[in-house]
C-alpha cells in the first residue's frame, strides 16, 4: 500500500513538464446559429517559427489566409475536424465543441506529450491536458489552431453561401445577426441551421400563417 508521502509526491510530479511534443487546441464555431463547430490541434515545429501568430479574432482575413498556408507548411503537424449540425443538436453545444477538439488532438499524424486547450474545458483525452484561458493569445500552437479552425469554417459557411446566396452567409458566417434572423424569418431555417439553438427553436415553434 502507499504512503501518504509517496501519493504526494507523486501528485507533485504531475505539475513538472518533460520535453515532449506540445500540441495546442481550439475551437471556431461555438456561438453561431448554423453549420458545424470546428476544431483544430497544431503542432509546431520549433526550427521553423511562424511569425505574427496571434488570436484568429485579432486577424484580418487577409492575415488568417496567409497565417493558414504557412502553419499548414511548417507545423509538424496539424489536424481539422467536427461536430456536426446534427451531433450539436443532440449533445448541446459545449459537449459537442469537446467531441470536435477530441477528433482534432485524435487526428494528428504524431502523439503529443502534452495538449494545451483554448478555455476552462477539456475534452476526453489520453494524453496529459491542461485548459488555458485566453490560451489563443498567449500560447502560439493555440493561436495556430485558432487559425486553423476559422479559417476552415469561414471556408464551409462561403460554400454554404454558394448554394444559399439569400440568407447572407458570406457576410455573417452564421452568427444571429438582424440580416440573418430576417432571412431566417422569410425563408425558414435550412438543415444547416441548429435547431437546438434558441432562435431557430422559436422560428419552428411558431405558427405559420
Amino acid at each position: 500500500m502507499r504512503s501518504k508521502n509517496f501519493l504526494r509526491a507523486e501528485q507533485a510530479n504531475l505539475h513538472w513538464d518533460a520535453p515532449g511534443l506540445l500540441a495546442g487546441v481550439d475551437e471556431a464555431g461555438r456561438g453561431p446559429l448554423a453549420g458545424p463547430v470546428v476544431a483544430a490541434a497544431v503542432i509546431l515545429d520549433d526550427r521553423l517559427p511562424i511569425r505574427d501568430l496571434a488570436d484568429s479574432k485579432k486577424l484580418t482575413q487577409r492575415q488568417r489566409e496567409r497565417l493558414y498556408d504557412e502553419i499548414r507548411a511548417k507545423a509538424l503537424c496539424c489536424s481539422v475536424a467536427q461536430a456536426s449540425v446534427e451531433e450539436i443538436d443532440r449533445l448541446n453545444i459545449l459537449q459537442a465543441t469537446l467531441l470536435a477538439m477530441r477528433r482534432a488532438v485524435q487526428g494528428l499524424r504524431l502523439k503529443p506529450h502534452k495538449v494545451l486547450v483554448d478555455g476552462n474545458r477539456l475534452p476526453a483525452l489520453d494524453v496529459r491536458a491542461e485548459a488555458v484561458v485566453g490560451g489563443d493569445a498567449k500560447v502560439p500552437a493555440i493561436s495556430a489552431a485558432s487559425i486553423l479552425a476559422k479559417v476552415t469554417r469561414d471556408r464551409l459557411l462561403q460554400e454554404l453561401h454558394a448554394r444559399h446566396p439569400e440568407y447572407g452567409f458570406d457576410r455573417h458566417k452564421g452568427y444571429g445577426t438582424g440580416q440573418h434572423l430576417d432571412a431566417l424569418r422569410r425563408l425558414g431555417p435550412l438543415p444547416e441551421h441548429r435547431r437546438s439553438f434558441a432562435p431557430v427553436a422559436r422560428l419552428l415553434m411558431a405558427p405559420h400563417p
